[in-house]
């Protein structure tokens, strides 16, 4: 089951200094690269003085750097290297890259791989279209709500059921007043899903983003998804959107051959 920062800080594992540490490791982001001790200790909820320890052994270990100037902390090359192993060894993210340039070369699009972690998809691979005029802001590492996005609507909808449910009632937890509106953006987005096989959002009148997941046996669902301009509903529900789930069924027979 899935677990929130704040679950594992609090002890809920059997071995409590390591979740701890790899919590405050996780508090780091790319849209929030430098944190000091009280910024790590909200993102985390624990305690000032175990953020402090904790903070410590990290960067005497190389995970953390430390700057005296700002007095705040950023990851550090062991950081970076636990992060750069994931990558190499993730054959579906190395499959899709070629695939993805393709379709966004074709399609005028920025073009998204993303992963589940926690309450949000990661973005683990992006690539723009040649011609391409767009600055979507998801380069990799950022993170979206799942709640709240066709790339989050369209993993949810590939979970098992169980898992599904014990995800949204975490996000229901932490949404409060917001709920009823998420819960209503999640189930249309599913419910596209399944009638359309993509799920889709726009924003304005051509802006539009469109994800479909990607099912692999051995490896946990990612998504892919497309963000672009022109795309107005029915050329979205008539081209963009069918084009999409094609790649994502190709890529699916491809590693599913070699796995």
């Amino acid at each position: 089951m899935m677990q929130t920062r704040r679950d594992v800080a609090k002890g809920d594992v059997r071995v409590v200094p390591l979740a701890r540490g790899l919590a405050v490791l996780s508090a780091f982001s790319a849209a929030q690269p430098w944190m000091g001790n009280h910024e790590i200790a909200v993102e985390t909820g624990l305690p000032a003085p175990t953020v402090s320890r904790m903070v410590h052994s990290l960067a005497a270990l190389g995970y953390l750097r430390y700057d005296e100037t700002q007095r705040k902390y950023r990851l550090a090359a062991a950081a970076l290297t636990l992060g750069y192993a994931a990558v190499a060894g993730d054959g579906v993210q190395h499959a899709a890259r070629v695939e993805m340039q393709r379709f966004a070369d074709a399609s005028d699009t920025h073009v998204i791989l993303g992963t589940r972690d926690r309450l949000d998809v990661i973005v683990s691979e992006s690539q723009a279209g040649k011609n391409v005029q767009l600055d979507t802001h998801l380069a990799t590492g950022i993170r979206v709500p799942i709640a709240s996005s066709p790339m989050g609507w369209a993993l949810l909808a590939a979970l098992p059921e169980q898992e599904r449910f014990y995800l949204q009632s975490n996000v229901e937890r932490k949404s409060g007043r917001d709920w009823p509106a998420l819960r209503r953006q999640m189930a249309e987005g599913m419910s596209q899903l399944h009638e359309f096989g993509f799920c889709m959002s726009f924003c304005g009148r051509e802006l539009a983003s469109v994800a479909v997941p990607v099912r692999v046996p051995g490896h946990p669902s990612v998504v892919l998804a497309c963000v672009g301009r022109s795309m107005n509903r029915a050329r979205v529900e008539r081209e963009l959107g069918p084009r999409l789930a094609a790649t994502a069924h190709a890529l699916e027979e491809r590693l599913s051959v070699h796995h």
